[in-house]
């Protein structure tokens, strides 16, 4: 699994890395501890990063929820 942040290059550099800390499930007290910020900076960030309009997509790669079936069955055409 991955996460990608399309939109990105809106954002300042500061916005970007509250945005990736927060979207891995970091809570603010600990992004303003990393980064050096108060919990009030981190938040006016991520408001500012949210109405610039990022948008995080998770990209799963071949089947790992098995919507398609197995791999043992016969491919068939989707017309």
């Amino acid at each position: 699994m991955k996460i990608e942040i399309r939109g990105v290059e809106k954002l300042s550099f500061r916005e970007r890395q509250v945005v990736a800390l927060k979207e891995m499930g970091v809570n603010n007290r600990q992004v303003a501890q990393r980064l050096g910020l108060t919990e009030g900076t981190v938040s006016t960030l991520l408001n500012r990063a949210k109405k610039k309009g990022y948008e995080v997509v998770i990209v799963l790669k071949g089947d790992p929820l098995a919507l398609f079936g197995s791999d043992d069955e016969e491919d068939t055409e989707l017309d």
